[in-house]
């Protein structure tokens, strides 16, 4: 005789005239697939099985007449969802639980809530309704939970235990769990792994099949555990930073290591050696690597699909931002079958930006991590994810927004929370922003901040219970000291660049705005320069292929580079290995202008001293003069839009020290310019300044209070500080809003397609540009609604065609009046 809690509560629909499957064999299977996902992470036996337990009543709240419902002909359904009901009888059957699990009370509530809140967001229902909620209830359906509740945990899991796990404890847990039992759910419900199964054998005989089935699943998600490899990772003689990730001596526990180095000192290298010694002490299963951009995470990706092969056995790598679909690279190890030192991508873990992070090496934005400690739908499942990697987050420096700085901090201690270790990279962090870091990792272990001092630059600080910084000897090249000297107007630029591409230069002028570089690049053309162009209101279709050019011509074996100029904004700062002879930058803030002079005289073993048509490296500065403020518009003297950009105090600081410094001496001397700048002892500004100072700083404090705000707090709980809003509610970035256009142009027929050629979602994804939403609100964009448009998005979601708005390009190059846009020059507001 089939027990009734199997029979008469169905957990998913039959589908093509199959059967249901019963509610208690689609909980059987989530959590056999949980656990063999927990054993990987190494908990004690009696916890492991009190976490799979509590996993496999996630879905308690299908045994209820209103669930069941939704499947079979019947009354009509209560208010709450099922997921909802899962939490409030685990609540009623607690007193079965406690016997069974042991542990306090608040403990244990936390985790029902945790296992509940498995659809993306915590259950919320008031504690003042729970008991009328439940007395409302179909006696049946508490009788028959109570059952299974009671089977499960004397049959299945008789060593579970809760034994010693304090309400704190356990809600840093909850949040955890929550993406544990999410990441078991989706592979549990999908039916090709886990056929409908008829009512029929007992819990402890479906157990044992559904293992089997599970074994299988998890490694056809691609989550199986990727041994790790002691091997050498790379085949030449190491840089200083990359000896010193080898050497230095790891703390036991969740370790924080903070790389500082000049741009193209081989910081990548250094973390990934850091990083195998790290997966090889336990100290996570994996990587994830967080960019600052699309771009750099495109690039990243095919960097480390070549490394990481030889870091873990047959590893899954996975692309995570929103973008992933249109990457070559990413689309070539997708169902690939690896041989040695290869990588794949399982097609399921392909799907889905959220999916990316449970890889085995993920990379992408960081984001993809960021939106973990947003209260956003699924964070538990980023934060998951994350937990058993190491977290790589390259070019911090990059991420000094007081907003994105404080979610930053807030991931560093989450992640240290959940037991996890993470490297972050910088060329130029100020000492105060590098110690919110530290203080922030140690807070997620709980442990009083260690105070990091001051050290040599490059340094490698390395934080568990304590703090070692060493001195790192720095990268000797032949280039030496880069001279600096002010450019007073940008007419005197346009004649440098002109000079400079005449004798055979690769020149670059990196501007701070948009519309100043295309005019920039008008002005060189109409000199008869020979100019490149490259921005940030391109389409993807389109900036892909000027970034393949750039590379191509500037990049470490670029070839066509004598006598060209490249004007970029800033765009080619980070994690582009680019080389130019003779560069000029608009004045911007120190960090800024340190990470562009990296691009200057890089690659000296393939272009030394006497191959340069140039007799030094010089990074020339469009600035006004810092000796003469007598205005707040001071930065307007000399620049156009790209005034706006930065701070005018951080800009005075940088044009003041740079003119009294008169070089750029890296590495050794890039810490005393970074402090001078955007230190706590930096010099006053003139008084012409001091009111714009003062608006900037409220600016950043409410920034930063926006911050802490939005994020979410680890000793709260998931119940209590989780959430399910929408990404775009929550945003990881501030800044000026931005719309989104979708180029088109009609087909002899009339008909709109993708600016980037082709059908389907990908070419219009590969069409789109963005700009200021002010901007252009201000314009005559196309309306929406007429025939030829409504056609080109009949087949788009709703939310795709109220947040884009697709713009036919006239064979002209229009789009409207004061809006157009060309393949060279991109999306061009105005005349």
């Amino acid at each position: 005789m089939v027990e009734t809690y199997i029979k008469d509560w169905p957990g998913k629909s039959a589908r093509d005239g199959g059967p249901e499957h019963p509610a208690a064999y689609h909980m059987l299977d989530v959590a056999t697939v949980a656990e063999r996902l927990i054993a990987q992470a190494g908990l004690p036996p009696p916890m492991a099985q009190a976490l799979v337990l509590l996993i496999c009543l996630h879905d308690l709240g299908k045994v209820t007449p209103g669930f069941r419902t939704m499947l079979r002909p019947g009354p009509p359904a209560g208010r709450l969802w099922h997921w909802e009901w899962s939490e409030l009888l685990l609540q009623y059957h607690d007193r079965i639980l406690s016997t069974d699990l042991g542990g306090d009370r608040p403990a244990r509530f936390a985790l029902y809530a945790a296992v509940a809140g498995h659809h993306g967001k915590p259950p919320s229902i008031p504690q003042s309704e729970v008991g009328p909620l439940l007395w409302s209830l179909d006696p049946a359906a508490r009788d028959d939970s109570a059952a299974f509740v009671s089977v499960a945990a004397a049959d299945l899991w008789p060593g579970a235990s809760l034994d010693g796990l304090t309400k704190e404890q356990a809600q840093r847990l909850s949040w955890w769990l929550a993406g544990l039992t999410t990441v078991s759910d989706w592979i549990g419900s999908n039916a090709d792994w886990f056929p409908p199964r008829e009512a029929g054998p007992s819990l402890t005989e479906y157990v044992e099949d559904a293992r089997r089935k599970a074994a299988h699943a998890v490694a056809a998600a691609g989550l199986h555990p990727a041994s790790p490899r002691a091997g050498a990772l790379f085949d030449f003689a190491p840089r200083p930073m990359q000896s010193a990730c080898a050497e230095v001596v790891l703390p036991d526990g969740p370790t924080l290591a903070m790389i500082e180095d000049e741009t193209g000192a081989g910081k990548t290298e250094a973390a990934m050696i850091l990083a195998q010694r790290m997966v090889l002490s336990d100290k996570g299963s994996g990587l994830f690597l967080a960019l600052p951009t699309m771009a750099t995470a495109d690039a990243m990706f095919a960097r480390a699909s070549d490394i990481v092969g030889r870091m873990l056995h047959a590893p899954s790598v996975a692309l995570a931002h929103g973008r992933s679909a249109l990457s070559e690279g990413f689309r070539g190890v997708v169902g690939h079958v690896a041989g040695e030192n290869e990588v794949t991508c399982a097609p399921w873990l392909a799907d889905g930006r959220r999916k990316a992070l449970l890889a085995h090496v993920g990379v992408g934005t960081v984001d993809q991590a960021l939106l973990g400690v947003l209260p956003t739908r699924f964070a538990t499942l980023r934060l998951w994810g994350v937990a058993s990697k190491i977290l790589i987050v390259d070019e911090v420096h990059e991420m000094s927004n007081p907003y994105v700085a404080r979610l930053l901090e807030r991931l560093l201690e989450f992640h240290a929370g959940q037991g996890g270790s993470a490297i972050l990279l910088t060329a130029t962090l100020p000492l105060a922003q590098r110690q919110r870091l530290v203080n922030a990792f140690a807070r997620g272990r709980d442990r009083d901040p260690p105070k990091v001092v001051a050290a040599e630059y490059p340094a490698l600080t390395v934080v568990g219970e304590d703090v070692a910084t060493r001195a790192v000897e720095p990268l000797r090249s032949s280039r030496g000291p880069v001279a600096v000297r002010r450019l007073d107007t940008a007419k005197a630029a346009l004649e440098l660049l002109s000079s400079g591409a005449a004798k055979g230069a690769a020149c670059v002028w990196v501007r701070n705005a948009v519309d100043d570089a295309i005019a920039a690049a008008e002005a060189l053309a109409d000199r008869g320069v020979a100019v490149d162009l490259i921005h940030a209101r391109y389409t993807l279709f389109d900036r892909k292929r000027h970034e393949a050019t750039m590379l191509g011509r500037f990049g470490k074996d670029g070839t066509g580079r004598a006598g060209r100029v490249l004007v970029a904004t800033q765009v080619v700062e980070s994690s582009l290995d680019l080389d130019f002879d003779v560069m000029i930058s608009d004045l911007a803030p120190m960090a800024a202008l340190i990470q562009r002079a990296g691009r200057l005289w890089r690659h000296m073993d393939k272009r030394p001293w006497p191959a340069r048509p140039v007799p030094e490296p010089v990074l020339h500065v469009l600035s006004p003069d810092p000796e003469v403020v007598g205005t707040d518009r001071w930065l307007n003297e000399v620049l156009d839009g790209g005034a706006w950009v930065y701070d005018a105090a951080e800009c005075w600081r940088t044009a003041r020290v740079l003119a009294l410094e008169g070089r750029i001496d890296a590495p050794g001397g890039l810490r005393a310019l970074i402090e001078a700048v955007h230190g706590q002892g930096a010099e006053p500004v003139p008084e012409a300044l001091v009111a714009g100072e003062i608006e900037a700083e409220g600016r950043r404090q409410a920034e930063a209070s926006h911050g802490w705000q939005n994020a979410v707090a680890l000793r709260h709980g998931y119940r209590a500080a989780g959430a399910g809003h929408s990404d775009t509610l929550y945003p990881t970035r501030l800044g000026r809003p931005q719309r989104v256009l979708a180029l088109s142009r009609a087909d002899a027929g009339g008909r709109l397609t993708p600016w980037a050629g082709g059908t389907g979602p990908e070419a219009w994804m590969l069409s789109e540009v963005q700009a200021s939403k002010h901007r252009l609100d201000t314009l005559p964009l196309p309306a929406q609604d007429t025939a030829a448009i409504r056609a080109a998005t009949a087949d788009w979601p709703d939310w795709k065609r109220d947040s884009v708005t697709v713009c036919p390009v006239g064979t002209d190059g229009e789009i409207c009046d004061g809006l157009r846009y060309e393949h060279g020059r991109g999306l061009v507001l105005g005349s």
